[in-house]
């Protein structure tokens, strides 16, 4: 017997778990192995086992970003829950666990009289993920407000904790590995007053319903803006709004958001970024680069 078979005996490793319904798009196949991981010292013992340095790994957040093959993904899933979804408050300084949601934070975090963070309101994705990608809208960035993030290598068991700089976080870049686990990250804000923080939300919020595809099924924006122009922009002046893969569209309403249908397949998600990012190089010569993670699929 081996280890993880041995996990999965002991009920501490689901089988053949679906992602799609872990992920926005709602789409794609199993997990081979998934692991619910509730506080740093299972976390930890997972890694003793040694299962995590010897199979294909995926971090699991919110799946605001992700697009599973239909296939599955024949790896370790490891998702966290429970003390990685709380949220610890020192004067000006918070410190979330990497599955907080971000708009949770922000909320938070306003109703605490702390600003700074409001614009987390109108990212869909977690802390884990808003550090790992130096998330950003409304002109600010994860790496604006970041003060340290925890990491655990989960091949080794290694645990650093890194600044912005160490991080390298740029725009939609850091240099956080698809093996390592940020396990939470704390942020500076600063006093301020509640209610203006309420209103700059709802200022957020009614922008996002105002200008994007709410109450679809999508991953927010697909690819990262090129110099000078936004990704969005780009798209929409070629004429490519309404392209269309099977049940995946890209949006009348924002040219950067890609919107599922109830017969969408992630095939049919990754065939439209692929023929979007043909068009745009062919008509424009300007290379689009995803912001998606896409999983299992074949190269």
């Amino acid at each position: 017997m081996t280890p993880l078979t041995r996990l999965v005996e002991q009920g501490k490793v689901l089988e053949n778990v679906p992602l799609g319904p872990l992920t926005t798009y709602k789409s794609g196949g199993p997990a081979r192995y998934l692991a619910e991981i509730d506080d740093i010292e299972s976390l930890r013992a997972l890694i003793a086992t040694g299962v995590t340095a010897s199979h294909p790994l995926l971090v699991l957040g919110r799946g605001s970003n992700l697009v599973v093959a239909d296939a599955g993904f024949a790896g370790l899933v490891i998702r966290l829950r429970r003390s990685f979804a709380e949220t610890r408050i020192e004067g000006t300084a918070v410190t979330a666990g990497s599955a907080v949601p971000l708009p949770r934070l922000a909320r938070t975090c306003v109703d605490q009289g702390l600003r700074g963070l409001e614009f987390f309101v109108g990212i869909p994705g977690s802390v884990g993920g808003a550090v790992r990608q130096n998330a950003g809208c409304f002109g600010s960035e994860t790496k604006d407000r970041l003060v340290e993030a925890r990491i655990i290598n989960l091949r080794n068991g290694a645990a650093r904790t890194d600044g912005p700089d160490a991080l390298e976080l740029s725009y939609r870049h850091s240099n956080v590995e698809s093996d390592d686990l940020i396990v939470d990250a704390t942020f500076e804000t600063e006093r301020g007053n509640a209610e203006e923080g309420r209103r700059k939300i709802r200022e957020i919020i009614r922008w996002r319903r105002d200008n994007q595809p709410g109450g679809t099924l999508n991953a927010g924006s697909v690819f990262k803006n090129p110099p000078d122009i936004s990704a969005g922009e780009l798209i929409d002046s070629l004429g490519l709004k309404g392209q269309r893969v099977g049940d995946v569209t890209v949006s009348d309403k924002h040219a950067n958001f890609f919107v599922a249908g109830p017969e969408a397949t992630s095939e049919d998600v990754r065939g439209l970024v692929d023929k979007i990012k043909e068009r745009v190089l062919r008509l424009s010569g300007t290379i689009l680069e995803s912001e998606i993670q896409f999983v299992g699929f074949r190269k």
